[in-house]
């Protein structure tokens, strides 16, 4: 049989690229929920296509990333499409950015399905316009869904919701429903919907909108994790008198190797030496960085807690740049600190490896800006959390994980004052994540060891992520077998 090219369509952020990455490895057979001798997934070829990265240095990191897969023997192919100028007038709107770069490739995406005979297209959630061309070539069109199910049911729900409400998100001081979730607090929603005449705002109704459109929605999560919420879109909750697209819940999809480097070991050796379980990781992500002023505070509230913390450090980006720098220390830390807490605390001022220190057995906790990535990565590792949100969704996941999964200790986070957190708040957090008296900290730790067995078994032989994943490969050929009767 004649194998299906199935093409991904990844937005060319690296965790939005790496993501749909690894779930075409899930399709190939290989990886945590695709088995690990390929068979079913022979029939089935993939190949990504690469938006070229607006920035350098993210066109660094996802050059070195497709450099690594292609020259493995998984069977990831690649193809690049001709660059596009990136628009220059989205001013600090960075969904918008990304979608309207991402509709630029509306002929290059034609013109590659038809050269590459493709069967099936898988796209980005931000490259939602695209749709448009899998339906002009009669290709089957999947939406890839890099979140959590509760912003998949926001977004599903967010046409209505503009309709619903007159004013902005960001002064209103009620909840908002949300199918599969309690009443979300406004102060929980999004940033991209504080203003409802901004560009983003604009853009996520339109994907919200453009999801229904889709032949089904892939989603990075677990069945068992999101139940509540995958049964209100699945039962159409979300679009009052539409049924959603059929849903893949394939989770957790995630590149577990850690890479080795060297300028890291330094870092893993210091775990080795503490006992199991008594640190909290504090680490924010790829854009996470903080200033002095936030920096102490963190500082006073780990000193006074009393508690053991390995702490990645990012300083503000160099002029022009989103990307963190190296933090220096002597300016951003009171003076003191370091030499106060050195027989019980790391503070590591560059990049860190998070996935060795979440893999490793020392780590107890992990204060998290709550990027979906980072959170599944904690939670197949049954680390429990302390949320402190920083942008985009991570509002909405912090609330989740508290109030839906019950897998979090809350944080209150400032968000009017660029979502700062006093020194004490963080050290009655750390201690209720950490202190061993603590019922907070029992029922959260609990729950976390019950998030890592779900997200174990699901990747197992007929485990509910193997099972959607199978679903999915079978969609897709019938699919493409419908469309060769009606070619």
């Amino acid at each position: 049989m004649e194998s299906l090219n199935v093409l991904l369509l990844p937005e060319p952020g690296s965790g939005h690229l790496m993501s749909l990455i690894e779930a075409g490895k899930r399709l190939l057979g290989h990886g945590a929920a695709g088995g690990d001798d390929g068979h079913h997934g022979r029939e089935l070829t993939v190949t990504v296509l690469v938006v070229r990265p607006p920035t350098p240095e993210s066109a660094l990191e996802v050059d070195a990333h497709v450099r690594r897969v292609a020259a493995s023997s998984i069977g990831i192919r690649f193809h690049h499409l001709p660059a596009e100028d990136p628009p220059t007038d989205c001013g600090g709107n960075l969904q918008e950015f990304k979608s309207r770069y991402l509709e630029l490739y509306k002929p290059h995406v034609r013109a590659a399905a038809r050269e590459l005979c493709a069967s099936a297209l898988v796209i980005d959630f931000f490259a939602t316009p695209v749709l448009d061309v899998a339906r002009e070539l009669s290709l089957p069109a999947y939406v890839y869904f890099t979140s959590t199910a509760g912003l998949l049911a926001l977004m599903l729900r967010l046409p209505a919701l503009d309709q619903e409400f007159d004013t902005d998100f960001e002064a209103f001081e009620g909840t908002v429903d949300v199918p599969g979730l309690p009443p979300v607090p406004a102060g929980s929603t999004p940033g991209f919907m504080g203003r409802k005449n901004s560009p983003n705002f604009t853009w996520f109704v339109y994907h919200g909108r453009r999801f229904m459109d889709a032949d089904g929605i892939i989603i990075n999560t677990v069945a068992e994790v999101e139940p509540g919420l995958l049964a209100a879109i699945a039962e159409g909750r979300c679009v009052p008198g539409r049924p959603a697209p059929p849903l893949y819940p394939i989770g957790p999809v995630l590149d577990l190797d850690a890479k080795k480097d060297a300028s890291n070991e330094a870092c893993i050796r210091w775990l080795d030496a503490q006992p199991r379980a008594s640190v909290v990781f504090l680490c924010f992500g790829s854009l996470g960085w903080f200033d002095a002023a936030k920096a102490r505070e963190v500082a006073a509230g780990l000193e006074r807690s009393g508690h053991r913390f390995l702490w990645a450090l990012r300083g503000p980006p160099a002029a022009g740049s989103r990307h963190p720098s190296e933090a220096d220390l002597d300016e951003l830390l009171p003076e003191g600190f370091l030499q106060r807490t050195k027989e019980r605390g790391l503070v590591w001022p560059r990049w860190a490896p998070q996935k060795a220190a979440l893999a490793h057995p020392a780590v107890g906790g992990f204060v998290t800006h709550c990027g979906w990535n980072s959170t599944l990565e904690s939670l197949w590792h049954g680390v429990p959390l302390v949320p402190w949100p920083l942008y985009a969704e991570q509002h909405l996941n912090a609330f989740e994980l508290v109030s839906a999964m019950g897998v979090a200790v809350p944080l209150e986070v400032d968000r009017k004052r660029d979502n700062f957190v006093e020194a004490a708040e963080l050290e009655r957090a750390v201690r209720a994540l950490m202190d061993g008296d603590s019922e907070e900290g029992r029922r959260a730790r609990e729950k976390a060891a019950e998030m890592k067995d779900a997200c174990r078994k699901a990747v197992e032989e007929g485990g509910s992520s193997r099972v959607a994943l199978e679903r999915l490969r079978e969609a897709i050929r019938e699919g493409a077998r419908a469309a060769t009767t009606t070619a």
